[in-house]
């Protein structure tokens, strides 16, 4: 009977230590893989496996380069000056404005009538008075023709076809031949490749706190 007990109380210690040791090893095996935990020596990193071999994979920060736009003459030197000053003033009403636009066409979707959709038209011809009239009254026609182009830059849409959703195509169209009278146009799609790119790089310029 006593050598049947300690056999019995042996056996649970043999039970015991593997219990522990196995516990021990989990926790070692844990602390390996736990990403939270910066290894003694070297870098973690990701890695892939290419053709049997694995390679440590390091991602690494986006970094814009822009430059200022490089003039030929005098006078385009005096025309870039002024573009970038005007960009800087009018940029941020564009991001602004594209916002809004792009709030009233998410409400605009919803909207189960035409009848809904013109009350709700009128309020938001209101609220971009209320933000902008001020605003636009001191631009200068210059500046007036590039917070044009950049709010087509960024909402996608020229200013003549947000007049022509807010007022209907007789409105947009008079506004047009208004425009057309003093030389301008409210259909100018933005082309920051090549007609526009003087004012693509002060946009950049602004972006990347260059300027």
């Amino acid at each position: 009977m006593p050598g049947s007990f300690f056999k019995h109380i042996k056996i649970i210690i043999i039970v015991f230590d593997l219990f522990v040791s196995a516990a021990s090893c989990m926790s070692q095996s844990a602390n390996i893989h736990d990403l939270t935990i910066a290894p003694e020596e070297g870098y973690r990193c990701r890695a892939e496996i290419v053709d049997g071999d694995t390679i440590p994979v390091f991602d690494l920060n986006t970094i814009s380069v822009e430059t200022n736009y490089i003039y030929k003459t005098p006078k385009e030197y005096i025309l870039w000056t002024r573009v970038k000053k005007d960009v800087k003033i009018c940029y941020p009403y564009a991001i602004l404005a594209a916002a809004k636009l792009k709030e009233y066409d998410m409400v605009l979707e919803k909207m189960p009538n035409e009848e809904m959709r013109k009350t709700y038209l009128k309020m938001c011809e209101k609220d971009l008075r209320k933000e902008f009239e001020g605003v636009l009254k001191e631009l200068t026609v210059p500046q007036g023709e590039i917070l044009m182009k950049l709010i087509d830059r960024e909402s996608g849409k020229t200013t003549y076809e947000i007049v022509k959703e807010m007022r209907g195509a007789f409105q947009a169209a008079m506004w047009q031949a208004l425009a057309r009278l003093f030389g301008n146009t409210m259909k100018h799609e933005y082309d920051g490749a090549q007609r526009d790119v003087m004012i693509e790089r002060a946009v950049k310029l602004v972006e990347s706190g260059q300027f």
